[in-house]
Order: C-alpha cells, then sequence, then structure tokens
C-alpha cells in the first residue's frame, strides 16, 4: 500500500494540476506535524498558524531580500519556527488542557500582530513576489514539475522524520504521557523536556510546511498566520483521524480539496467543510482513517488500531 501511494504521488503531476497538488502536500506535512502534538502527546495546540506561517516569512523573507538558496531559506525556516516553538513551548507546558490551548492561542495571535506592525514583513500586504531560485544553484525551481518533485521529497523527509520520531524510544515515552503523566512522572522521567522536545519538533516541521508553502506560491501573507489556520490544521487532523499517521494526510486532502472545486461554485465553502465535519464527527467519530483501522477490513489489513 505504501508502494501503491508512492507511485500515486509520482504520477500526481501528469494527472493533476501541479500546483494543486503541491498545496496537498505543504498542508498534509502541517497537518501531520500538528498530529505529533496532539495525536501523541495528547496536547491541543491553538498556536500553530504560529509556526507555519513564520516559516513561511522567515523563508520569504530570506530568499527575496537577502538572495539565499531555496534550501538555505528553507533551513532558516525550520530553525525559526523551531526557535518560535522553544519559547512559546517554555510557557505552554507548563499548563494542561484548556490552559494551554489558551496559551498557545495568546501567544500565537501576539505573534500575528507583531507581522502585522513588522516592516519586513511588509504588514497586510505581505511578502510578494518571492522568487524560486535554483536549488544547489543548478536545479531550476521555476520549473513547475521539478518545483513538484523538490515538494514532494521534502514530505517525504518530513513524514520520515515524524515516522521515526513516533517509533522510537521518545515516541513511547509521548505516549505514556497521553496515557497517564502522573504515572510516568512516577517512573522518573522528566516529562517537561519530553513535552518541550515533541512541541519544538512539531513547530519545526509545521515551519518546514510553510516555507515550502511560500516557495510554491511565492508569497507569504498574514493568510499564514492567522487564527483560523490554527483551525484549520486541526480540522484536518480531527477530520483524518488523530493518533495515526495518515489520518491528517487524507484529512488535508479533502478540506484543500473541497476548498479548490468549491472556490468558484455559488456554494459557500466554510458550509459545505463543516456540514463534513459535523458528519465526520457523528459517524466517523476517530476520523476517517481510525474508523478504518477499527474496521474489520482493517484489523484484517493489520493496522494499528492504537487511538
Amino acid at each position: 500500500m505504501l508502494l501503491a501511494l508512492l507511485v500515486a504521488l509520482l504520477i500526481a503531476p501528469f494527472m493533476l494540476y501541479p500546483i494543486f497538488v503541491m498545496n496537498v502536500l505543504c498542508f498534509a506535512l502541517f497537518a501531520a506535524a500538528f498530529n505529533l502534538l496532539l495525536g501523541y502527546t495528547g496536547f491541543l495546540s491553538f498556536g500553530h498558524a504560529a509556526f507555519f506561517g513564520g516559516g513561511a516569512y522567515f523563508t520569504a523573507n530570506a530568499v527575496k531580500e537577502w538572495g539565499w538558496s531555496p534550501e538555505m531559506g528553507i533551513a532558516l525556516g525550520v530553525l525559526g519556527a523551531a526557535a518560535l516553538g522553544l519559547v512559546m513551548g517554555l510557557i505552554a507546558i507548563r499548563r494542561q488542557g484548556i490552559y494551554f490551548a489558551m496559551i498557545t492561542l495568546a501567544l500565537s495571535q501576539m505573534f500575528f500582530f507583531y507581522a502585522v506592525q513588522s516592516s519586513w514583513t511588509h504588514g497586510e500586504d505581505g511578502i510578494q513576489s518571492v522568487p524560486r531560485g535554483k536549488l544547489f544553484g543548478f536545479i531550476d525551481l521555476n520549473n513547475t514539475e521539478t518545483m513538484y518533485f523538490f515538494v514532494l521529497a521534502i514530505f517525504l523527509i518530513g513524514m520520515g522524520i515524524i515516522w521515526r520520531f513516533v517509533n522510537s524510544p521518545f515516541g513511547m515515552i509521548l505516549k505514556s504521557i497521553r496515557e497517564n503523566e502522573q504515572r510516568t512522572i512516577s517512573l522518573g522521567y522528566a516529562v517537561n523536556r519530553y513535552k518541550l522536545g515533541a512541541f519544538v519538533m512539531s513547530a519545526a516541521l509545521a515551519g518546514l510546511a510553510g516555507a515550502t508553502k511560500s516557495l510554491v506560491f511565492q508569497f507569504a501573507t498574514l493568510t499564514d498566520v492567522a487564527w483560523q489556520m490554527s483551525g484549520e490544521v486541526i480540522l484536518m487532523t480531527l477530520l483524518g483521524g488523530i493518533g495515526t499517521l495518515i489520518g491528517p494526510i487524507v484529512g488535508a486532502a479533502l478540506v484543500v480539496t473541497l476548498q479548490n472545486y468549491l472556490a468558484t461554485s455559488d456554494v459557500p465553502v466554510t458550509i459545505v467543510i463543516g456540514a463534513v465535519f459535523m458528519i465526520c464527527v457523528l459517524v466517523f467519530r476517530r476520523g476517517l482513517v481510525g474508523e478504518f483501522y477499527r474496521s474489520r477490513l482493517g484489523r484484517r489489513l493489520g493496522f494499528d488500531p492504537e487511538p
């Protein structure tokens, strides 16, 4: 099945509009990064737009204003998002539940208003006409097909990092924190360090998704750091299924597809997405992929039914 998925991704730009597929891949990586914190650690963040948009702004500014190469610009976006995650995480992990969520939302809004007023982000205009440049100095990313395979490589690397992170001893401890934090503390683990590590890793991968998106669409705007973006990634993860590796990808593909194909119709996109979300909550309470994993067919295929 993984081989079939890889083949589908390789032929996708020849069957579908490449920019659309690249948009799906960027948001799928963003949702998977968010799921790393929610699905495997159990912490709901309302502030991930700061990392996604921050990565986009850092990369766009470095590539356009400083003349950096695209790979160096993306690296700066990842490091900048990780730094934001470290600062926000040191403050937020001291609380749990709704208090944690509200703190992340407040800190994210602080970064949003900083982006509105700062000169280097160009306020409401954003950073426009970001050049894609040449990868490693000789691979021209202005070619759409070349850019697609570059984005696909970043997506696969990001998903590989998440898979390794989740299936490592570190990931096992995160799951134990999610299930019973007090018992994990009683076993001698410094849970705050693990929570901070998961928060920073999630922020860095979200920044990677935002940085890549800024090169795909060649701009970074306030939409990337607005609180609505945090709401969208939560919706994507819940629709697909939290605590699964594939779920956020499916949820992101569903939401982006609805937004793309309903944008020119007379039907309000938000109403349709809201209706789909309500149906999934009522019928597929574990998300589309989560329910499939727990179905008879999913168990026969050997999928892990862990929440």
